[in-house]
């Protein structure tokens, strides 16, 4: 969970994970909808995904007991290099080295290291080092030190060198050139896109469509409202021309005829680099082209709760639910 997300983010989702899921077992035989709604907020699903794999990998090949060997752990789904030496290393106190992002900063100043820290060259430096650097003994407190101290006192940003134990052997702090070692990442540039969903209300007036994302595509295993990109403009009133783009596109990618659009709200947000405008309109189904497939369902909006979506489907979802039928 705390891959690429912060802990102020994951301790709310860590109990309630471990509450539905206390054991590998009951996460192996588990439904992967039901793992991805436990998840739902967090990013980055294919995380949840590779974690319930995983989970089935350990109870069908490993009795249900976590391999202890390097190699076996680097062929679980979702864990590369650095887990596996953290899980291996602070469980079982295995010799094993570690470079993440608090780490590779802390690295990075003791060898006054003034290249990108991203290339590989200076990630196989780093790892070298790490290895280096490992004690016999206390494995587990060691590697969690480094962690920690590179979280707490080799800070991005004004770091607390007076205070930090390795300020003798830091050549960083000697020179006082941590504004610029690491070498600063290269400023965002973000692009504004916009885009459409459709929620598409059944002729019974009580059901609305749902699809599931496919592989290739953004939150792949999650349920949403037919979606896509396309740039309309930001009066509330539609042109001829948008509408009929809306409903081609919506046919092409849900297999239905909608009509009578309506702007049901607007939810900006950021995925990446990118900063999105998602226009949210409803729309009546005027014909359905297949009535039998997996990857959509006519759902009532009251079921929306049981089913995993991504934030900004959760936030239409909300709007629905206050929204005249």
């Amino acid at each position: 969970m705390l891959q690429q997300t912060q802990v102020a983010t994951v301790v709310e989702y860590y109990p309630r994970f471990l509450e539905q899921f206390p054991d590998v077992t009951t996460l192996a035989k588990a439904a992967e909808q039901q793992v991805l709604r436990c998840w739902e907020g967090l990013g980055y699903y294919r995380r949840a995904r590779q974690l319930h794999q995983a989970a089935q990998i350990v109870c069908e090949q490993h009795g249900g007991v976590f391999p202890t060997t390097y190699e076996e752990v680097l062929k679980l789904p979702g864990i590369g290099r650095y887990t596996a030496g953290a899980i291996l290393s602070i469980a079982l106190q295995q010799r094993l080295p570690i470079v993440e992002a608090n780490t590779t900063r802390l690295y990075a100043r003791l060898l006054h290291w003034e290249e990108d820290v991203t290339k590989t060259a200076s990630q196989d430096r780093f790892w070298e080092f790490a290895q280096w650097i490992l004690p016999h003994r206390h494995l587990s407190e060691f590697n969690q030190a480094l962690m920690e101290l590179g979280s707490l006192v080799c800070t991005p940003k004004t770091p607390d060198c007076d205070h930090c134990p390795l300020q003798k052997l830091c050549p960083t702090c000697f020179d006082q050139s941590s504004d610029r070692i690491p070498r600063p990442k290269k400023k965002m540039q973000y692009q504004q896109v916009q885009e459409v969903a459709v929620v598409v209300r059944h002729r019974d007036g009580n059901r609305i469509l749902l699809r599931q994302c496919q592989a290739d595509e953004r939150w792949a295993g999650l349920w949403d409202f037919p979606r896509f990109a396309m740039d309309i403009q930001t009066t509330d009133q539609l042109t001829p021309r948008e509408e009929n783009k809306i409903v081609a596109h919506t046919r092409k990618l849900a297999k239905v005829r909608v009509e009578q659009l309506e702007l049901l709200t607007r939810i900006r947000h950021g995925v990446t680099k990118y900063r999105i405008t998602l226009n949210c309109f409803s729309a009546k189904l005027q014909r359905d082209q297949t009535r039998h497939e997996q990857t959509r369902q006519w759902i009532h909006p009251d079921e929306l709760e049981t089913i995993p979506l991504s934030v900004t489907g959760r936030k239409i979802s909300r709007v629905l639910q206050t929204a005249p039928r």
